[in-house]
C-alpha cells in the first residue's frame, strides 16, 4: 500500500510518499499522488529530516529510501548517495563511477527520473564546466540547495 502526505516548507508544498516502511517519492509539483492520504511514521521523520535540512541543520538523511527505477537508474541513484554533503561533481564523473565514462546523457536522464531528489542528491551534480546544468525541480531550487549546502558546511 502506498501512503502519502502533504507539508508546506521553506521550498513550497511537498508531498512523500511511502511504501512497505520506506520514502519512495518527494514530489514539489502539483501532481496527485497515487495512494492513501495518511501520515506514516515514515512519512513523519521524512518529513522532520527535510526539515531540518533545509535549516542547515541535517547533512545525512537517516529515512529508509526505496526509489522505483531501472536497474541503470538504481545503480546512479545508489552513487548519487556517496557524493558528500556541500560537495559536487560533474555527470561524466558520475559516469566515470559507475563504469561508463561516456554515459553522461544517461546519467544525467537518470538523475532527471529521481522520485526522492534531496534525500538523493541530484542536486549535487553539475556541468564539467561547473555550470549549473538541468534539474527536475528548476535549477533555481538546484542554486538554493547548493548554496545552503556551501553554508552549511
Amino acid at each position: 500500500m502506498i501512503y502519502f502526505y502533504t507539508y508546506k516548507t521553506s521550498i513550497g508544498e511537498v508531498t512523500l510518499e511511502e511504501e512497505d516502511a520506506k520514502l519512495i517519492r518527494l514530489n514539489i509539483s502539483s501532481l496527485k499522488p497515487n495512494g492513501i492520504l495518511k501520515e506514516t511514521e515514515v512519512i513523519k521523520k521524512a518529513y522532520q529530516e527535510l526539515e531540518e535540512y533545509l535549516k542547515g541543520k541535517r547533512k545525512k538523511f537517516t529515512v529508509p529510501l526505496n526509489p522505483k527505477g531501472t536497474s541503470f537508474q538504481r545503480k546512479v541513484f545508489e552513487e548519487l548517495l556517496k557524493i558528500p554533503y556541500g560537495e559536487t561533481i560533474s555527470y561524466q564523473e558520475l559516469g566515470r563511477r559507475i563504469g561508463n565514462i561516456k554515459a553522461c546523457r544517461a546519467v544525467g536522464m537518470a538523475n532527471n527520473k529521481n522520485p526522492l531528489p534531496i534525500f538523493i542528491p541530484c542536486h549535487r551534480v553539475i556541468g564539467k564546466n561547473q555550470k549549473l546544468t538541468g534539474y527536475a525541480l528548476g535549477l533555481e531550487l538546484k542554486k538554493y540547495l547548493l548554496d545552503l549546502e556551501k553554508r552549511n558546511n
